[in-house]
């Protein structure tokens, strides 16, 4: 049983909506890292764009809607993981139910861990789009396990060269360093604990009260090291993948 499972990453489509997208990147690095590598290239997107595994669709408010068409697809049982979504098209996991040279962009965050069959996915990826269409990927590298047992996968730099070689460019770069993955495992560490599913923990939590200068130390320190590009980056977050077929 998960413990302590992901917040729902949902699009900022209000007012509330806004508040909490842009309110928890104060302390969800991944998130924070990702939204930033997005915000450089989705704005520029143009044609069809496909979205791959994309739940509740966060990202799509990048895209300017006079541009593109947005497609959205996640699998038929993505309500397992909190995403049901009406308004995209279901598929298996594997093939896309798209023909081929179809998408001139393409997005997917944080899926190809829970892809069993992710070789299978990323060539599906590649045929869909269009000579000289371009994609943008992130995967987790530093993260605990989520959405178990749907959670396979960590991918190294070295690794995911090789996944998405057959595309005529690749550029993989790190998400944050290690001093954002200390401070991200530090703010779960210390909610899991200040917050426990066993009511008889909760005798610990002015224990745990007292100890928040700790995450909150590591939080400013993170976003510092994001803004001055500090720590090393063999231990990032994550990573963003960009694809040109």
């Amino acid at each position: 049983m998960e413990n302590f499972r992901p917040v729902k990453n949902r699009a900022p489509s209000s007012l509330i909506g806004k508040i909490i997208f842009f309110g928890r990147m104060a302390l969800d690095f991944q998130i924070l890292t990702i939204f930033r590598d997005l915000k450089k290239k989705l704005p520029g997107f143009r044609g069809y764009v496909l979205d791959v595994g994309c739940g509740h669709s966060p990202y799509r408010f990048l895209l300017n809607p006079e541009t593109t068409d947005y497609f959205g697809i996640d699998i038929v049982d993505a309500e397992k993981f909190d995403y049901a979504n009406k308004e995209i098209t279901p598929f298996n996991g594997r093939e896309i139910p798209f023909s081929d040279e179809k998408f001139d962009c393409l997005i997917c965050t944080e899926v190809l861990e829970h892809v069993y069959d992710f070789q299978v996915l990323i060539y599906e990826m590649r045929r869909v789009l269009k000579n000289n269409g371009i994609g943008i990927i992130t995967i987790p590298w530093s993260a605990r396990c989520h959405y178990i047992p749907y959670d396979f996968f960590r991918y190294t730099r070295s690794s995911l060269e090789k996944m998405f070689a057959e595309f005529s460019s690749v550029q993989i770069k790190s998400r944050g360093s290690d001093i954002s993955v200390i401070a991200n495992k530090l703010i779960v560490l210390w909610m899991r604990n200040l917050l426990p599913k066993k009511l008889w923990k909760l005798i610990f939590f002015p224990f745990w009260l007292l100890l928040i200068p700790i995450p909150v130390f590591a939080v400013l320190t993170a976003h510092l090291s994001l803004l001055l590009d500090w720590g090393g980056t063999d231990d990032p977050l994550g990573f963003t993948i960009t694809v040109k077929k």
